[in-house]
């Protein structure tokens, strides 16, 4: 048995994820506030992922009868409480001693998934523990890189599905690490020992280091390709969602070797800077699958309003990470807790005000586009 994360009490003073980011600010120390914070190189793509979402304008209804509104969404096979997930983020003790075990807890009493880092600090059975024990929970998965040894990822994958993990989510979009200058400028280096996992041998780096060419070079002898997609898909007990989707093209593909989900992603802009916002490559990818397997969503989500937009642009589903970091640090479980339901609540507000009562009702009708606008003006 597992003992359960601590109770804190909630800082005064916390009404949004802003406020909730402004107070982990003042408690992290520096280094790590610039490894969970900062993004790629100028951190375009990280800013561009908030701001696209103020962007697209909702287009209520009114005086339309509502029943309780139901937030179930439909994943995989299951019927979920919220449409909402944790998005993997590694080594969550640097934010609060207990890390994704707190996270798992507040995740499954708000009836929110999970999907747990490869780079947890935690022992991924340790997590699914918390997680399972609460019959109102969301989903949990766990998130795999690629990492050249197929033996070592096999055994990997047999042992969170021992511990109860549901599917699989592979990141195809960082065969290397983006270049992150905050993060560097900081000095962050991650402790030793705290990863809970352990991993296949790193590639040697050569006279040029780890960062030189020469490392670079057996770093990307060990990248994924479709042939591992493949692979694992032939030899996963089970399902599997690739998540870094941004091209069309890419998404075709995977659906048309059957993996379970997609999710769109640039990686909350920490790889490859100038990507444009994941909700501006959302609707492209949604229709790329034509229904084959369902889409979801991450990157700068921050209020219930954005995910009001993801929904009716036909993600099924969102993932939320900083945020939830930034309400660990501030409270451990509690803060987590409170970060999930302010989303939660302003996504319920969010419907009730647009005139919807189920999601199932979110189409890309329930926003503004330019379009729209010039036709509505000559009526």
């Amino acid at each position: 048995m597992h003992s359960l994360p601590r109770r804190q009490h909630l800082p005064p003073g916390l009404l949004t994820l802003a406020d909730h980011e402004t107070h982990a600010q003042s408690r992290l120390d520096a280094a790590v506030w610039a490894y969970f914070s900062g993004g790629a190189a100028d951190e375009i793509t990280l800013h561009a992922n908030r701001q696209a979402w103020d962007r697209l304008s909702l287009r209520p209804r009114v005086l339309r009868p509502l029943q309780p509104l139901d937030l179930s969404c439909h994943l995989l096979g299951k019927s979920w409480p919220t449409p909402l997930l944790v998005a993997p983020m590694a080594c969550q003790r640097l934010a609060h001693p207990d890390g994704e075990r707190a996270t798992a807890l507040a995740a499954a009493a708000l009836g929110a998934g999970l999907v747990l880092s490869a780079q947890t600090s935690t022992a991924p059975e340790a997590v699914a523990q918390l997680a399972l024990g609460d019959a109102g929970r969301g989903p949990l998965w766990f998130q795999l890189y690629g990492l050249g040894d197929r033996g070592w990822m096999l055994e990997l994958v047999q042992r969170v599905q021992q511990a109860g993990y549901e599917a699989l989510v592979l990141t195809v979009d960082a065969p290397v690490n983006g270049v992150r200058d905050r993060e560097r400028r900081a000095g962050f280096t991650l402790p030793p020992d705290w990863l809970a996992l352990p991993g296949p041998a790193a590639p040697a780096g050569g006279p040029g280091g780890p960062g030189g060419p020469v490392g670079l070079q057996a770093l990307l002898s060990q990248a994924l390709s479709w042939a591992d997609v493949e692979w694992l898909l032939a030899h996963s007990p089970l399902p599997l969602l690739l998540k870094g989707i941004t091209h069309p093209d890419d998404a075709r593909q995977a659906a048309s070797l059957g993996v379970a989900g997609l999710i769109c992603s640039n990686h909350g802009g920490r790889v490859l800077d100038t990507l444009p916002a994941t909700v501006e490559l959302l609707p492209a990818i949604v229709q790329a699958v034509q229904g084959a397997c369902p889409v979801l969503v991450d990157g700068g989500i921050r209020r219930g309003t954005d995910i009001v937009k993801a929904l009716a642009l036909g993600a099924q589903a969102v993932l939320v990470g900083r945020p939830v970091l930034y309400g660990l640090s501030n409270a451990g479980a509690t803060g987590v807790a409170h970060v999930l339901r302010l989303l939660l609540d302003e996504f319920m507000a969010a419907l009730a005000l647009c005139g919807i009562d189920r999601l199932a009702d979110l189409k890309p009708s329930c926003l503004w586009s330019l379009n729209m606008n010039e036709i509505d003006s000559r009526l």
